[in-house]
């Protein structure tokens, strides 16, 4: 009986040892994603701190609402109340598991909704450090995966993989990721441009957990190495499971969403 233990574990030992960077990156970000799944719908409301390299600052009150897919990426919309200038402005994003994302855009001076090209998510979103892609849900179809280390983060045990987008119109040749060996949550991700050189750095804080599963982190800080801006997300008021449905997502009500 011991040699057959003793067999086994050699055996998932060496199984373990085995796995390939692009299979254990792989292994990691499914299990990320996993935890993550089953949550239905969810609205939240978000403030968007903009600061410019002098230290200017100004800020949008924005609501989120979420539309889990079960055979496709999420749905959402993105709504913005203030300031006045850009009151009415609505976002609505379908992510896809495959192909390019379907973006529009409704702005209220033009009266009309734009379609947001696929060869443009790479461009700023709303002026923010936050770019198209970096907006809509991170699907696991949309990388490939590779695991680099183990690191401390802010105190906590870390993976650090990497994740290099599939669509060749990202602006990203490749991120790299830390995530929570715990609970699996990001913790950061660092953001290379087309040429490989660092561009942007996100750092995610405050995580708090709901329906006893679901982890969100309420501070999320985007900061632009290249351009000194940066971009803080204040999250608050989270639901979950209220009852949206896809007629919550329709672009053709874009320029009536309240």
């Amino acid at each position: 009986m011991y040699l057959r233990w003793l067999l086994i574990l050699l055996s998932l030992s060496f199984s373990v040892e085995a796995a390939t960077p692009e299979q254990r990156g792989l292994e990691i970000a499914t299990e990320a994603e996993r935890r993550d799944t089953g949550f239905n719908d969810s609205t939240a409301s978000m403030k968007m701190l903009l600061r410019n390299k002098q230290g200017q600052e100004s800020t949008r009150d924005i609501r989120v609402r979420t539309l889990e897919q079960v055979d496709d990426g999420d749905k959402s919309l993105t709504i913005f109340d203030q300031p006045a200038d850009v009151k009415g402005t609505a976002f609505l994003s379908f992510t896809h598991k495959t192909g390019p994302d379907d973006q529009w855009l409704y702005l209220p001076a033009l009266k009309r909704v734009k379609r947001i090209s696929s060869r443009n998510k790479s461009g700023p979103f709303m002026g923010s450090e936050f770019a198209y892609e970096d907006i809509s849900s991170q699907e696991l179809e949309k990388y490939t995966y590779k695991y680099l280390r183990d690191e401390m983060f802010q105190g906590m045990d870390c993976f650090v993989i990497e994740r290099d987008p599939v669509d060749e119109h990202s602006g990203y040749t490749r991120q790299e990721v830390w995530i929570d060996k715990a609970e699996y949550r990001p913790q950061q991700i660092i953001y290379y441009d087309r040429k490989n050189a660092k561009l942007k750095t996100l750092v995610f804080s405050d995580y708090r957990q709901y329906l006893d599963r679901y982890w969100r982190a309420h501070v999320m800080e985007m900061e632009n190495h290249q351009t000194g801006k940066s971009t803080r997300l204040t999250w608050s008021d989270y639901q979950f499971q209220t009852g949206l449905t896809e007629r919550d997502f329709n672009r053709n009500n874009l320029d009536r969403v309240r």
